[in-house]
């Protein structure tokens, strides 16, 4: 396999691991996800060992808001032949809106620095991103919604919801470089094993491939537990030939 079809599936991997936060215009669940908690998840593509990624949240030092880390690392064969370190941080309001966030990605011979800044009272989102290897530079600048979410904020949101199969939400996000409004949909009530514990769970599809956040065609499906305090088990993109299926699996919840 490219190391460019690789850094695809690294991508992905990124993507479907971000997850806290609440929309304020939904009503939230008696069960809200804990403050301060850390996740970590195994990453699998083809059934092979791709890497680990562990999450993070917690109040900020103001009590005012939170902040989030998301920390991805290749392992085995994924990591010989691309290896990935990335590391995320997001800055979010109490409501958990997108303040601020910062991408640092190590990825094969790449290795790009990325910030994106929101100003809720103009709508506007300011993007920065450094290639320091081809030392080069890009800047963007988005008008929002006052309260927009990146995607730790965005799909996580779905913990303090009690969405119904068959029910759909919309929702504003951004990836920085692009501003949409993303539907999720809660598609059934199921039984699932992760990590030798059996869940009720629900599974969702979140609609951002296919042009509406991401241009490649694929499919994003999340699990997420019934009970408690709703925590993400599974996540799956599904794409086509040559990446095929990523599967993002919890391992350990620590509070």
């Amino acid at each position: 396999m490219k190391l460019a079809r690789l850094r695809i599936y690294s991508c992905c991997a990124l993507l479907v691991l971000f997850s806290y936060s609440a929309l304020p215009q939904t009503p939230a669940s008696n069960s809200a996800p804990s403050l301060s908690e850390k996740l970590t998840y195994l990453v699998e593509w083809r059934l092979i060992n791709a890497g680990t990624a562990t999450v993070e949240t917690a109040r900020d030092a103001a009590g005012r808001g939170y902040n989030l880390n998301v920390h991805i690392e290749s392992a085995g064969l994924v990591s010989r032949l691309y290896r990935v370190i990335d590391s995320y941080k997001v800055a979010a309001s109490e409501r958990f809106c997108l303040s601020s966030a910062t991408l640092d990605a190590q990825e094969g011979k790449k290795h790009v620095l990325s910030k994106a800044t929101v100003d809720g009272a103009q709508h506007r989102l300011t993007f920065d991103e450094r290639d320091l290897v081809a030392n080069k530079s890009e800047k963007k600048v988005l008008d929002v919604a006052a309260c927009t979410f990146e995607i730790t904020g965005a799909l996580a949101s779905l913990r303090r919801l009690n969405l119904e199969p068959g029910k759909s939400i919309v929702i504003p996000i951004t990836d920085g470089k692009k501003f949409t409004q993303a539907r999720v949909t809660a598609q059934s009530r199921e039984k699932l094993t992760v990590g030798g514990k059996s869940y009720a769970v629900t599974r969702y599809e979140a609609f951002l491939f296919d042009g509406v956040l991401y241009r490649r065609k694929g499919r994003l499906l999340i699990w997420m537990s019934d009970e408690g305090d709703h925590v993400p088990v599974q996540f799956r993109i599904l794409l086509g030939f040559p990446i095929g299926t990523v599967t993002v699996s919890l391992q350990k919840q620590e509070r």
